[in-house]
């Protein structure tokens, strides 16, 4: 949206803009610079300066020998870092360093203990030792293909609270709330929700998400210069950039998960069938187009999709010989249990 400049207008037709914000709060650990929640439709009075600036560079006479140094680094700062994805193989632009990825999980997992201080479940809980017991089974599949992994400290925490959520930071701290188990129903559910929150950070989603935000600095800094309003362009640039991104990295976490969960004797087909039930269950969210997150729908079928893949994992597993899993009544369905404050 151009944003044009009116003329000698009278005062009383000029009304002071105010800034809006609608977005909901989202975790800590997916707050990245210019992402959802980022400052909305401002004036700036620096736009002047940023548009003289690059009008007086262009009238340089080393203009495009700038333009060729900078485009030459950039190419070879973006090549350089060029790395593959473990098991999906997908090439992906990543600079930011592991460390620093689970730097940032430090600070959200203090945030998110001081939220919901008190409705941490004993460990003796049944439910935190069915999550428990499934992490450690999905665990060495994702040491195999993830580097670093094997060296994190990892934790479980069960939340009693009735979100349906549950999600991974980095550095291997587990959040699962209760209000998601049900949906789960059994440990082949709780492996598909798990094996697809562990997925991220097999991928390091969230350093990816980091490393892309010169990619959409650069654009708004040029759309500043061309006098287009600084909300206009961060939303086109999250709409066609940052959105298709976050569902690409849900989609490739939903494969990776799938894998990891096959391997480890889970049936893989319990995946298709929760998303199947968060469909039913009225959890349709906006748009795809206008969201982070594929529709269920969505992922259900490509999950479909990929079950002839998983299967094969799993046969050549450990699991080929092994047949259906006889569990122990606990095992096959949420335990519901009194809270436990802690």
């Amino acid at each position: 949206m151009y944003c044009i400049r009116p003329r000698a207008l009278p005062r009383a037709f000029i009304r002071p803009t105010q800034a809006t914000s609608t977005h909901a709060p989202f975790r800590t650990y997916q707050k990245l610079p210019f992402g959802r929640g980022g400052p909305q439709y401002q004036r700036f009075s620096a736009r002047s300066g940023i548009s003289s600036f690059f009008v007086n560079w262009a009238a340089r006479p080393t203009f495009y020998r700038d333009v060729g140094i900078i485009t030459s680094g950039g190419a070879t700062v973006y090549v350089l870092n060029l790395e593959e994805v473990p098991v999906s193989g997908r090439r992906r632009f990543n600079f930011i360093p592991a460390k620093i990825e689970e730097a940032l999980g430090e600070s959200t997992v203090a945030e998110i203990k001081q939220q919901y201080a008190g409705q941490f479940l004993d460990d003796a809980d049944p439910r935190a030792r069915m999550v428990k017991r499934v992490l450690e089974r999905l665990l060495p599949f994702a040491f195999r293909e993830g580097k670093g992994l094997s060296e994190m400290s990892w934790e479980v925490h069960v939340i009693d609270s009735p979100e349906m959520n549950a999600f991974v930071v980095p550095g291997g701290k587990v959040f699962v709330f209760t209000g998601i188990l049900p949906h789960c129903r059994d440990e082949d559910g709780i492996a598909a929700v798990l094996g697809h929150e562990i997925a991220h950070v097999v991928a390091h989603h969230t350093a990816e998400r980091m490393s892309q935000a010169p990619l959409i600095l650069i654009p708004i800094l040029a759309s500043l210069a061309l006098d287009i309003s600084f909300y206009s362009a961060n939303m086109i640039l999250q709409l066609f950039l940052s959105m298709p991104a976050s569902r690409k990295h849900e989609a490739e976490a939903d494969y990776i998960g799938l894998l990891m969960a096959a391997q480890a004797c889970y049936r893989p087909e319990a995946a298709m069938e929760f998303w199947a039930r968060m469909e039913k269950s009225g959890q349709h969210g906006p748009p795809q187009i206008l969201s982070t997150h594929p529709s269920n729908h969505n992922r259900e079928e490509k999950i479909r999709e990929w079950l002839p893949k998983a299967r094969e994992m799993a046969e050549a597993s450990e699991c080929a010989g092994m047949g259906s899993i006889d569990l122990e009544p606990a095992q096959m369905a949420i335990v519901p249990a009194t809270r436990v404050t802690k």
